[in-house]
């Protein structure tokens, strides 16, 4: 059912530009950061198996996954610039987690250490079956850069030992996991050893979630505890209220959606489930259409990290975790090959320059869980969510190994292929060599997208060949001009499902020419998203911006933008905005020297006329606490008052 195949991150190497920065920074500073913070936290020497009762440090039940991502982003970024230093801890900590394997296949550092006797006892909520997953996804990362099969060997006797303990044979556990992620992993297992029973455990965890009498009461029970019900837990909080394909909307915790979603995907494109790929279609819908936010972030309840309801998306209470994201590409990822559509790659796309690269400073030092689309310091330490200022490091630190792991990987998200046809989603400087059409083909993408307009494509073939050269034209450009060797290309005629299909008998030389026109943009939500009636959303191309105190002053939510008003872009000039196109044009703000020390009155408020500055969302809180605003009020100028008028 797969129509594309992914073209390998090892194939493509980025240079400079845009994403060239991220990754350099990513490898340089987030890297060897989250190393040093997995190791003085305890994640790395949890492994040692040597914890005992009354030590400071209790290894977490999901420790295990931290360290198993951070393998997978070092793992990646050797791939494509090999590094000693790291290499060297990279083997180091494959060693050590070989060594913490049991005689059996087990390997949890929690449950082989803290809570023996509880080792697959609560799998609602205990992340045994995620942390392995985790584990399966590091250990092919690793085989596929080094050929070295020390992890892949080792999650391999897990994974078996693993089929033995869960399935529908007699004596088998029927239960599935609280939090996905075992299942997309087991796909990659199989892929990368041939072996279908690994395939078929992914299968049939995915197959049994959400079955009656459900197994988290069943587990329940035996651990001497109440039915999940009956303390006010919900079955749709783990996706486990209906058998999958019969899930039309997204519900509950946002990353274990996406996750499960991925693995429905993958098991969906490997075996030719159409029910199964409806149901991935349907909860795709659901998200893309009625519970994302602006920025690619999902979830918008903070105290239960989960999807609500459709249009219930919140700006200063929202959650947004950068880990929900992440999952969101790997979703639309897998959804991509399947069916090449880009409303696939603009999603990708939307998620990755504003609400997850806004998950990492600018330095790549310091990391947000949750990405907020409003800011108002102060009020966080009542509300229970998390300061508006990016961390050091978090208890749960599942979101910086996430997103260090993505960037690593970037490569893999910018071409597929047939046999003879090469698809290009993302604007990336760099180049590949694949081969397609019978030839080895070399493409060279020379860009400052997404700042400039303009995109060139140069496509070298070996020898002469025929193929085609499918190109994303994203959603948000409404005027695209393309062309080859000099020559207009219609953008209409040729485009299919978004792609705009180049296909001649291609030679050295040949160039394809991208201008995708950037007008600042005012976008509106759907009159049910309550949060954002009377206000507008600014965007250029794919970036989405937002108002910061720095620029803007204090009460950002009091800023009345004419729809009269014309926005123009100019160059950051401060040091961190420096070449950074900015936005910029006139609005209003209602006149706060006139109310003294009132807190209610009944005449209404003169306006004066101010400047707002809007930057990339993905560069806010970078310059200290202050603060941010995405939507933005909007009035009519020839109705909005000038001067005080008493009881107006």
């Amino acid at each position: 059912m797969r129509r594309l195949v992914p073209v390998s991150f090892d194939k493509v190497h980025i240079e400079d530009g845009f994403w060239g920065e991220r990754l350099r920074v990513n490898r340089e500073n987030t890297l060897p950061i989250q190393y040093t913070r997995c190791k003085a936290t305890g994640v790395i020497d949890a492994f040692r198996l040597e914890w005992k009762s009354g030590d400071a440090k209790t290894p977490h039940v999901y420790w295990d996954s931290d360290a198993a991502k951070w393998i997978e982003a070092a793992s990646y970024s050797l791939a494509t610039h090999p590094d000693a230093r790291l290499q060297r801890k990279v083997d180091d900590l494959v060693d050590l987690i070989a060594s913490a394997q049991q005689e059996d296949g087990y390997l949890n550092c929690y449950f082989t250490t803290v809570a023996p006797e509880k080792r697959w006892s609560n799998l609602r909520q205990e992340h045994e079956l995620y942390c392995a997953g985790h584990l399966i996804e590091a250990a092919v990362a690793h085989y596929e850069v080094t050929r070295s099969r020390t992890l892949l060997d080792v999650v391999c006797r897990y994974a078996d030992y693993i089929d033995s303990v869960f399935g529908r044979r007699r004596g088998q556990q029927r239960g599935y996991p609280g939090h996905a992620e075992i299942e997309l992993a087991l796909v990659k297992l199989y892929r990368v050893t041939g072996r279908s029973n690994y395939l078929d455990l992914a299968r049939y965890f995915i197959d049994e979630r959400g079955r009656r009498p459900h197994y988290f009461d069943k587990e329940a029970r035996q651990r001497g505890e109440a039915p999940a019900h009956n303390i006010g837990e919900v079955y749709d909080y783990y996706q486990a209220h209906l058998p999958v394909r019969e899930q039309k909307t997204a519900e509950g915790h946002a990353v274990r959606v996406c996750y499960l979603y991925a693995g429905m995907a993958d098991i969906a494109a490997e075996t030719g489930d159409k029910e199964l790929l409806a149901a991935c279609r349907s909860v795709w819908n659901n998200i893309v259409k009625k519970r994302m936010y602006i920025h690619g972030g999902i979830g918008s309840n903070r105290f239960r990290e989960r999807f609500t309801i459709d249009y219930d998306l919140p700006n200063e209470e929202a959650y947004a975790e950068t880990c929900a994201a992440v999952g969101l590409v790997f979703f639309a990822h897998r959804m991509l090959q399947i069916e090449p559509d880009r409303r696939y790659s603009d999603v990708i796309e939307r998620a990755l320059y504003n609400g997850i690269i806004s998950g990492a400073s600018l330095d790549g030092k310091r990391f947000f869980y949750d990405n907020y689309l409003a800011s108002f310091p102060g009020t966080h330490r009542f509300t229970g969510q998390r300061d508006p200022v990016r961390q050091n490091w978090f208890d749960t630190a599942c979101c910086p190994p996430n997103l260090a792991r993505l960037l690593a990987s970037l490569g893999q998200y910018v071409y597929s292929q047939t046999a003879d046809s090469v698809f290009v989603h993302l604007f990336v400087n760099g180049e590949t060599g694949i081969w397609i059409g019978g030839r080895d083909v070399r493409l060279v993408q020379t860009t400052q997208y997404p700042w400039n307009e303009n995109v060139r494509i140069d496509v070298s073939p070996a020898s002469p060949a025929t193929f085609t050269v499918a190109v994303r034209i994203p959603g948000w450009c409404e005027d695209a001009r393309v062309t080859v060797n000099g020559e207009a290309v219609a953008t209409t005629s040729g485009l299919s499902r978004g792609y705009l299909k180049l296909r001649r008998r291609w030679k050295k030389g040949d160039r394809i020419q991208l201008r995708l026109c950037m007008p600042v943009e005012r976008v509106e939500s759907h009159p049910s998203v309550r949060h954002n009636c009377g206000r507008i959303a600014l965007q250029r191309g794919p970036v989405v911006y937002c108002l910061e105190q720095k620029d803007n002053g204090k009460d950002l939510h009091d800023v009345l933008l004419p729809r009269q008003t014309k926005l123009a872009m100019q160059a950051g000039s401060a040091s961190l905005l420096k070449g950074i196109p900015v936005i910029v044009g006139k609005a209003f703000r209602r006149n706060a020297g006139e109310w003294k020390e009132d807190l209610y009155r009944t005449t209404r408020s003169g306006l004066r006329p101010c400047r707002i500055k809007a930057i990339p969302y993905f560069m806010w809180a970078n310059r200290g606490e202050g603060e941010m605003l995405v939507w933005i009020r909007e009035v009519d100028e020839s109705v909005a008052p000038r001067r005080g008028n008493p009881r107006a």
